[in-house]
C-alpha cells in the first residue's frame, strides 16, 4: 500500500471533540500505510484542549458561530473562504468530515471527493448540507434507519452502514488509567457521579431557554443535597458556562474548567447523568449506568441502548431523581448488570474505523 499511497493526501476536518477522538485511529491506520493527513479546525475551546490532550496537530481556521443561526452562517461563510485559501495550496485526493459544513462546500467548490460520517439525522440542516449527494458517501451506524436518510433526500446506494456506535471507534482495546482519579483529586473508594450539561449552541436545540445555563443544574443540586458525601463531577460545555456553573453550584461540586480522559473518569464512576448523546453512549458501552435527561425527543441512538437496557431516559428532573436513588441504593449490583450489557453490545460491534479506512483506501488505491 505505502507504494500506491506517494503523495496522496487525505484532509481531515474536526469539529467536536468527538471528532478528535473517532478520527483519531481512522487518521494513524492512513497514515501508517503511507497516506500524509491534512488536519483542520475551528477556534473551539474544547476541541482545542482535546487535540492538545491526544497530541493531535491541526491547522485552526475560523470559528463557532455561537448560538444563533445568523452567527452560524456568518462563521460558517468566513471559514469557507478561508479554507478555500489553505486547502486550494494542497493536493487533495479525498477530504473526510463528521458532518463539516465548510468541509462539504470547499470540497465540493474545488472538486475534492468527499465523503462524510454522521450518526445524527435528527441535525436536519448540517446533514442536507454534508450528505450525498453533495459528498460521495455517508458512513453511518446501522442502528440508525436507512429511512431516516432517505428522507432528508440522501440516496440509498451512497450509504455504508456499519454495525456499531462511534464510541467503540476509541474504545476497542480501551483500559480505563486511574491517574485520572488522583489528576481531579477524587477518592477510588468513594462513590462518583459524572454530568454533563447539554449542547445548547447545537442548531436542534436553538429553542431550549438561553437564560437557563442548562436543565442539568436543578438535577445536580437536588443530588448533592441528597447525597452530600457523594462525589459529583460536572463537565461542561464553554467556558463561559463553566463559569456560570461554577457561581451556581455548591463548592464541594467539580465542575472542570480542561479536557481529560473522559472515558476513564466514566469507568470509575458509580452513575453517569448525560443531557447530550456521545458521552451517553460512551458511558454505556463501558458499563456505566447511564441516565439520559437529553431535552429533545429520543434520538436513534438512545432509543436502541433504551431497547437493550444500557441506559434509562428521565425526562424531567423528579424521574431522574427517581432513578438516581434506585440506582445508588444498589450501585454495585448496576455496575455489574451494565457491565454484562456493555461487554455483550461491545463485542458484537464493528470498529467504524475499519470500515471506513477500508473503503478509502480502495477509492485512493484506484485514484493513485
Amino acid at each position: 500500500m505505502c507504494g500506491s499511497s506517494m503523495n496522496l493526501s487525505v484532509w481531515v476536518d474536526y469539529l467536536t471533540p468527538k471528532q478528535v477522538l473517532f478520527f483519531r485511529s481512522i487518521t494513524e491506520k492512513l497514515e501508517k500505510d503511507g497516506f500524509e493527513i491534512i488536519r483542520t479546525t475551528r477556534e473551539y475551546s474544547e476541541v482545542i484542549r482535546m487535540l492538545e490532550l491526544t497530541g493531535t496537530e491541526a491547522r485552526i481556521i475560523g470559528r463557532h458561530g455561537g448560538r444563533s443561526l445568523k452567527g452560524k452562517l456568518i462563521a460558517s461563510a468566513e471559514r469557507i473562504i478561508e479554507l478555500a485559501k489553505y486547502i486550494s495550496t494542497k493536493k487533495i485526493a479525498c477530504a473526510l468530515g463528521f458532518g463539516s459544513p465548510e468541509l462539504s462546500r470547499v470540497a465540493l467548490g474545488l472538486a475534492i471527493p468527499h465523503f462524510t460520517v454522521n450518526d445524527s439525522p435528527h441535525s436536519i440542516a448540517v446533514a442536507r448540507l454534508t450528505s450525498p449527494p453533495l459528498s460521495e458517501r455517508l458512513f453511518t451506524p446501522e442502528q440508525i434507519p436507512i429511512s431516516a436518510w432517505l428522507k432528508i433526500g440522501v440516496p440509498q446506494d451512497q450509504i455504508t452502514q456499519y454495525n456499531g456506535l462511534d464510541p467503540i471507534a476509541w474504545l476497542k482495546g480501551f483500559t480505563p488509567n486511574n491517574h485520572i482519579i488522583e489528576e481531579l483529586g477524587l477518592n477510588q473508594d468513594l462513590p462518583i457521579i459524572v454530568a454533563r450539561t447539554e449542547e445548547k449552541k447545537a442548531s436542534y436545540l436553538l429553542d431550549l431557554d438561553p437564560r437557563q445555563i442548562s436543565i442539568i443544574v436543578p438535577i445536580i443540586k437536588k443530588i448533592s443535597q441528597e447525597y452530600p458525601g457523594y462525589q459529583i463531577v460536572v463537565i461542561p460545555r464553554y467556558d463561559k458556562q463553566y463559569l456560570e456553573l461554577r457561581k451556581t453550584l455548591d463548592e464541594e461540586i467539580k465542575i472542570l474548567d480542561k479536557a481529560i480522559d473522559g472515558a476513564s473518569l466514566l469507568a470509575f464512576s458509580s452513575l453517569f447523568i448525560g443531557a447530550g448523546g456521545t458521552m451517553n453512549a460512551e458511558a454505556a458501552l463501558l458499563g456505566v449506568p447511564t441516565i439520559s435527561c437529553y431535552p429533545k425527543e429520543t434520538t436513534y441512538v438512545e432509543q436502541y441502548l433504551i431497547n437493550e437496557g444500557a441506559i434509562y431516559r428521565a425526562k424531567n428532573e423528579n424521574k431522574v431523581m427517581e432513578k438516581t436513588k434506585e440506582i445508588l441504593s444498589r450501585p454495585e449490583e448496576f455496575k455489574e448488570q451494565h457491565k454484562l450489557v456493555a461487554e455483550r453490545l461491545s463485542n458484537t460491534m464493528d470498529d467504524p474505523a475499519e470500515v471506513i479506512v477500508e473503503y478509502l483506501e480502495k477509492f485512493l488505491t484506484k485514484k493513485s
